[in-house]
């Protein structure tokens, strides 16, 4: 089986269950998040070496799962103290959990709103616009690399293409969500495709800082969950930012 057989079944399973995931909300959600903090965390700690197999492996992986338990509970101020203290395990230890639990109470506290539905679908359909349109304009434009230093394969048209591609979707799910047609979502949609395209070459830099390819092998075709949501981890905090700042409405609707 070939590698883009396997990135296309590993979709066909992960993306309907995320999708139902999503849409039913509650603890299906819920443990999800929790599952992927915990993993995102496991895969980290992985790769920089860490002792994931011993005391102080388990109290690496409880602290986000832990830490999530507290959010769902709505109790924030706790969340985000447990979310700083992980500095006490080291400068080295501490970003994966950091990483993790900053994504992973975003989404949580998204879903959660009055709009959440929407705004968390807004924010995962943008990195999904701004990752796809960005792959099929570099490979059909080419030109200028963006940052050959960190990842060689993109380039300064495919950025534009995965930004425009947010900005149309961020318009489509403004429309879907009842809102109507709007500049503010498709300027949202930009906003959240810049993110989330940051985070990717954070995480490329993470993974040449280290030597390696992929950050794990969990998802066949895909690599390890960090390959897969590093554009998201960074995402979510800036619509939860933005979402802070607008209020009860959409996010999207900050900029009206």
């Amino acid at each position: 089986m070939t590698e883009l057989q396997k990135r296309i079944l590993s979709s066909l399973v992960i993306v309907p269950v995320v999708v139902l995931c999503l849409w039913c909300g509650g603890w299906a959600y819920r443990v999800l998040v929790l599952l992927v903090m915990v993993g995102i965390v496991w895969e980290g700690e992985t790769l920089l070496g860490q002792p994931v197999k011993s005391l102080r492996g388990v109290l690496l992986l409880l602290w986000p799962f832990c830490g999530g338990l507290i959010a769902i509970k709505g109790q924030w101020f706790a969340a985000l103290y447990l979310l700083a203290s992980s500095v006490l395990f080291g400068r080295r230890a501490c970003g994966p959990i950091l990483v993790a639990m900053l994504g992973g109470f975003s989404l949580l506290w998204l879903r959660g709103r009055p709009e959440g539905l929407y705004e968390t679908f807004f924010v995962i359909f943008a990195v999904i616009a701004s990752d796809s349109c960005a792959y099929a304009t570099g490979r059909l434009i080419g030109g200028a690399k963006l940052a050959p230093a960190i990842s060689p394969g993109k380039t300064i048209s495919g950025s534009l293409g995965g930004i425009v591609g947010a900005v149309i979707l961020g318009g489509v799910v403004g429309y879907w969500s009842g809102q109507g047609w709007s500049m503010s979502a498709c300027l949202t949609g930009g906003i959240i495709a810049v993110a989330a395209q940051a985070g990717d070459l954070m995480e490329s830099a993470f993974k040449r800082w280290l030597g390696v390819k992929d950050s794990g092998r969990l998802i066949p075709g895909h690599g390890g969950l960090l390959d897969r949501l590093d554009a998201l981890l960074l995402a979510a905090p800036v619509a939860a930012i933005l979402a802070l700042l607008a209020g009860e409405g959409p996010f999207w609707q900050l900029f009206r």
